[in-house]
């Protein structure tokens, strides 16, 4: 089957999203626009504060408001835009067709209500089961995570697990209810790298089986190498490269892309020194009419400066915005 037969679950165009502070305007997502197709497994990338987290809570329209507000775009899901529907029409994707994995189970988790409670509660909510059928429905969300002994653990309270349980349970709520979309927030940032390792085969066992599409926010682009189908990297609240995720690792078409991969050790080029990005991240109080990355980039040009380049197709389901042709070494256009 060819991409271009393959259902879109989920269009997002132009979402943009900002917060009132003390100190100024936060642009912290600049017109992001992206599709995400069945049973697809998207990786989104970029550093603490690139807009990976807000673009996707922004879907969903999780992020506090005010100070946040969602001042322009559309995500359209199915025959609705879940940035302009009804808000109880929105609880219904919330947690039903769209699951969402936060990254700290802790402060997700009710603390005073034992684990069987919250799921059983989100199938109360979101399915047609009895209150007779939920019970062995949560007992087996449990068993799909590989939390053994399950009729006990329903019993349990957060407290009384591991962070790396915690973090399966917030799975099995996620899947409850046999969502479409499953959004995974770093889920394994907190987590020892045993227990990262665990997590990430779940997950990709769990899309194997039920078909969902995956969205999986990280900074680390090592985690997804071997996850993603396709990859987004964020950059100052845009987007700045998209590509499927082989010819991404193999020869990247955006400057910032081409450092974060610098900056892995790989095992095939010992002895060779890490790419460090120079610079600090952009500050989100201008807004971007420039390019975000400008004052890092190696290549930067006087257009560089002075206009921000849009996200284009450059072949073979890739996107870049750069004025310059890492490709070919020169710059794009003639300019």
């Amino acid at each position: 089957m060819t991409q271009t037969e393959v259902k879109t679950v989920l269009e997002v165009k132009d979402l943009k999203t900002q917060f009132d502070t003390q100190d100024g305007m936060v642009h912290a997502v600049n017109g992001v626009s992206f599709e995400l197709r069945r049973g697809e497994f998207l990786g989104v990338v970029g550093e603490s504060g690139s807009g990976k987290s807000v673009t996707m809570m922004s879907l969903l329209r999780l992020i506090p408001m005010p100070p946040g507000e969602i001042i322009s775009g559309e995500a359209n899901f199915g025959d609705q835009d879940l940035l302009s529907i009804d808000i109880d029409e929105l609880r219904k994707v919330r947690g039903g067709k769209v699951g969402f994995i936060f990254q700290d189970p802790m402060t997700s988790l009710n603390p005073v209500l034992n684990v069987g409670y919250q799921i059983m509660e989100s199938l109360r909510l979101h399915t047609d089961l009895s209150e007779k059928e939920r019970h062995p429905r949560a007992r087996q969300l449990l068993d799909l995570v590989g939390i053994s002994d399950s009729d006990t653990r329903l019993k349990s309270y957060p407290h009384e697990l591991s962070g790396g349980m915690r973090q399966r349970v917030m799975i099995a709520m996620a899947l409850a209810c046999d969502p479409e979309i499953l959004i995974a927030d770093e889920p394994t940032t907190a987590l020892d790298v045993t227990i990262q390792a665990q997590i990430i085969e779940i997950v990709r066992e769990l899309r194997e089986k039920l078909g969902t599409a995956v969205i999986w926010i990280t900074h680390d682009l090592g985690v997804i190498a071997g996850l993603a189908d396709r990859v987004i990297v964020m950059y100052g609240g845009q987007i700045v490269e998209e590509s499927p995720v082989q010819p991404l690792y193999a020869k990247p078409m955006h400057p910032y892309t081409e450092g974060l991969l610098g900056s892995l050790p790989r095992l095939d080029q010992k002895g060779q020194e890490l790419v460090n990005i120079k610079g600090t991240p952009p500050n989100l109080y201008d807004y971007p009419t420039y390019c975000p990355f400008s004052p890092r980039c190696p290549y930067v040009m006087d257009k560089c400066r002075e206009e921000n380049p849009p996200l284009i197709e450059i072949g073979n389901g890739r996107k870049t915005a750069c004025w310059w042709d890492l490709e070919h070494d020169r710059p794009r256009y003639g300019n």
